[in-house]
């Protein structure tokens, strides 16, 4: 009886396994729960994803998972909802646990694979059998396709450029190396440059001019700026803000008005109503309704060079082993920047956190100084560098630019290790940046009470950073990094951090008194700026630490984003957009810029292939 028991079970196994087969993989152990491999029903379970609670439900037949449904969550909409849409596809067709998690989306993978594996327990399966089961990614099939036109990267660059390029009549392959669009956009504070827009004039703003723009982007940059690059974006910016808005359904945040920011003269900056991630979803449903052939999951690996030196197509792999040769007329390189390749980083930028995309990893500067290309590229040394990054694992940051905002329109300030005030809270990122980085560990810390704590928690979800984080970090204390530490009195704040209690207090009382008085002698907060005091404890003290996603560095490019060789000739077939494309910002950006160039540099790129094509 026990052995015709024994040989039923794996019957039905061996069943299981041959379905599992067919799809590339077999779990080879079977949960110890009579004749199935699993209690059938539905489970739910839950995990910590990157904003917050994920809650799954899987059900389960006999011998399968059936079904995944994420049932509650606050992931990042296009990022991290992608992800666990695309892990729980591969889950189910799979029938596998051993999946790879999304790049770019690892907290949301992640939160989606332990909750499904806590829902194989309670079903009674074996989760290790389901996480060594091998997936067959397939036999690596030829695949041949020809267009007027390939853009590589589906940032907003290359978004952009699709969209033009699809309006002007051209047909357009858009390969994207991961399983979805958005690139840096999706991730950014969603702000954007509006010089010279309807919008802007709408918003009270009519006296900006090119001259101005131009002025404060080459002050900003230390005069590394590209000139000719930087007048074509401040000529053209209007009209592609104007474009997004009235042709491609981009909303911008009209109450919130435009921003006012010490590195800019003149009012120019718009947020994205729904910031970053709400664009990026807007643009996306845009480049799926325009009839742009979108391959995503493909990573483009090398440019097609004809004899003579003409790029004339790419080459490219999917995820599934599929091997592309894509033949085109033109190609627009798109791929972003190059801030987690520290191979093309300088030493300078590799000590500062990266809080940017997986993504960014230089693809198109490599593909184009290839030797059988042979790019130039320029300004490689330099990375758009934040004041505000807070460590959350080894080298990688998260970004508390919106709760400092909020805060700093309280009762927040700057300190050092010291305890001391060292800089005006509300100058330019690039100013508070340089004295940071003149700090023992290049790092400050944001002084707040209780209210403005408060205020400054409710901002940060924007940045990736949940109240379950902020909780685990304050209960550490300052023991291990980020630093989130909590003290009733300022004394024991003190104490736990290793300042001076006196030297703090008199920095708290001083601060206090410029508020009162309306005036900031020592640093000149405006005023606007210092409306309530650092109230009674419990006090709060976090870390800021210089982070960066942006580069500054790329491909040399001319007025028409055409990229040029060593001998500053162009590429024929050959352009680039966004950030891959050097020199714009100089060795900095200020607040909107790069959002704003990535759009209007892809729109400028799909004109001029174009025009290059008689279109």
């Amino acid at each position: 009886m026990m052995k015709n028991k024994f040989i039923t079970k794996m019957m039905k196994l061996l069943s299981a396994c041959a379905l599992v087969f067919a799809l590339g993989a077999c779990s080879t152990q079977p949960a110890d729960n009579g004749d199935a491999l699993y209690k059938a029903g539905t489970y739910t379970a839950v995990a910590n994803g990157n904003n917050g609670e994920v809650e799954v439900a899987v059900t389960f037949s006999d011998d399968k998972i059936e079904t995944i449904e994420v049932t509650k969550q606050k992931e990042t909409e296009g990022l991290g909802t992608t992800a666990m849409d695309t892990l729980s596809k591969a889950i189910v067709d799979a029938q596998s646990l051993g999946v790879d998690t999304i790049a770019g989306a690892t907290n949301s993978s992640n939160a989606l694979l332990n909750a499904v594996k806590d829902c194989v327990q309670q079903a009674g399966g074996d989760v290790e059998a389901l996480m060594n089961a091998v997936i067959n990614k397939g036999a690596g099939e030829e695949v041949t396709l020809s267009s007027d036109l390939v853009v590589v990267g589906g940032g907003a660059a290359g978004m952009s450029a699709a969209l033009r390029a699809r309006e002007l009549g051209l047909n357009v392959i858009l390969l994207e190396k991961m399983s979805f669009m958005g690139g840096a956009i999706s991730i950014s504070g969603g702000n954007q440059v509006v010089f010279g827009s309807k919008l802007q004039n709408e918003a009270g703003v009519s006296d900006d001019s090119v001259e101005s723009m131009v002025a404060d982007f080459m002050a900003n940059g230390a005069n590394l700026n590209v000139p000719e690059l930087l007048q074509l974006y401040a000529e053209n910016v209007g009209a592609t803000t104007d474009w997004l808005h009235e042709n491609q359904n981009v909303e911008f945040d009209m109450e919130g008005g435009l921003h006012v920011l010490a590195e800019y003269s003149h009012n120019r900056e718009l947020a994205y109503a729904g910031g970053g991630s709400g664009f990026a979803k807007t643009y996306r449903e845009q480049v799926e309704n325009s009839g742009a052939e979108v391959y995503l999951n493909t990573r483009a690996t090398e440019l097609i060079v004809d004899e003579s030196g003409n790029v004339i197509g790419v080459k490219a792999e999917g995820s599934d082993g599929t091997h592309y040769t894509i033949n085109a007329q033109s190609v627009i390189l798109a791929t972003g920047g190059y801030g987690n390749n520290k191979d093309l980083l300088s030493e300078e930028m590799q000590s500062a956190l990266y809080y940017g995309p997986q993504s960014s990893t230089g693809d198109g500067i490599i593909m184009a100084t290839a030797e059988n290309v042979g790019a130039a590229t320029r300004l490689m040394e330099y990375g758009k560098r934040y004041p505000n990054g807070i460590e959350v694992s080894e080298g990688i940051a998260k970004s508390t630019i919106a709760g400092n905002i909020a805060a700093f329109s309280e009762g927040a300030i700057l300190i050092n290790s010291e305890g001391k005030r060292v800089v005006n809270e509300k100058a330019s990122n690039r100013e508070i940046l340089t004295v940071e980085l003149a700090q023992p560990e290049q790092m400050l810390y944001l002084l707040m009470d209780a209210s403005t704590f408060e205020t400054f928690k409710s901002k940060l979800a924007t940045g990736g950073i949940a109240g379950t984080d902020i909780e685990t970090w304050l209960a550490a204390n300052g023991s291990s990094a980020p630093v989130f530490v909590k003290g009733d009195s300022l004394s024991e704040l003190a104490k736990v951090i290793g300042m001076d209690a006196a030297v703090l207090e008199n920095t708290v009382s001083t601060y206090n008194g410029y508020v009162a008085a309306g005036n900031d002698e020592e640093f000149n907060r405006p005023a606007q700026y210092m409306t309530q005091p650092l109230a009674d404890g419990p006090y709060y003290l976090v870390e800021q630490k210089p982070r960066f996603a942006t580069t500054m560095g790329g491909l040399v490019v001319n007025p028409s984003l055409e990229v040029l060789n060593a001998e500053g000739n162009a590429i024929s077939g050959l352009y680039a957009a966004g950030e891959v494309a050097g020199g714009v910002m100089g060795d900095d950006s200020p607040s909107g810029a790069n959002n704003g160039w990535a759009l209007t540099s892809g729109k400028l790129a799909a004109e001029a292939v174009a025009k290059q094509l008689g279109k």
